[in-house]
């Protein structure tokens, strides 16, 4: 089975390269936020830890995590993040293997794994290719403003969190360039997958 890693800095457009993996090449997408997201729902395997981790604060009238508020923590503790950290990424990593081993079990061509954090969580080991999704700082600010409401200042914050385009570039084996239009993104997927 073809395992393509799939990462790239907030506002790159990762999500937009996914589905079109999803809908023109027929991948199947293990999305690496979407499973930490459903560990952590009340019945999942990171519920407890990261509640005890967070104490009551954290806690939404309906009893699950208050995942804004564990966000708004974690930006100014790094203690906390890295503790977070912690319980939810082995937990997903775990996860995903499990879903690539079924997926390979079940004949699956193709498995795409999406993190923003791919390289740093050593997610390498297990793909065959790494993709790097790039986009310009000018067309993610332009995303990120318009996707999520954030101010400028807010997007340059978030992006000086993550890895320098450089250390994208050095582990990738392939850089899909989406600063233009999709047309063009579809086509140098189109090319990638015909390889």
């Amino acid at each position: 089975m073809r395992i393509i890693g799939v990462t790239g800095g907030v506002g790159a457009g990762k999500s937009t390269v996914l589905e079109m993996l999803k809908q023109e090449f027929g991948a199947e997408l293990l999305v690496a936020d979407e499973i930490g997201k459903r560990l952590m729902e009340p019945d999942g395997a990171c519920f407890r830890p990261v509640a005890e981790l967070f104490g009551r604060e954290i806690l939404t009238e309906t009893g699950g995590l208050d995942r804004k508020k564990i966000a708004e923590l974690v930006f100014q503790d790094r203690d906390r993040l890295t503790a977070l950290n912690q319980i939810i990424h082995p937990a997903v990593r775990a996860e995903i293997e499990k879903r690539l081993s079924d997926l390979e079990r079940d004949g699956k061509e193709t498995a795409v794994i999406e993190s923003a954090i791919l390289l740093e969580a050593g997610y390498e080991e297990i793909c065959g290719e790494i993709w790097y999704i790039y986009a310009d700082c000018e067309t993610r600010i332009r995303r990120l403003e318009a996707s999520r409401g954030y101010s400028r200042k807010k997007c340059l914050e978030v992006m000086s969190n993550q890895l320098p385009e450089e250390a994208f570039r050095e582990k990738a084996t392939a850089v899909i360039d989406n600063s233009g239009d999709a047309a063009r993104t579809k086509e140098q997927i189109a090319t990638l997958m015909a390889l």
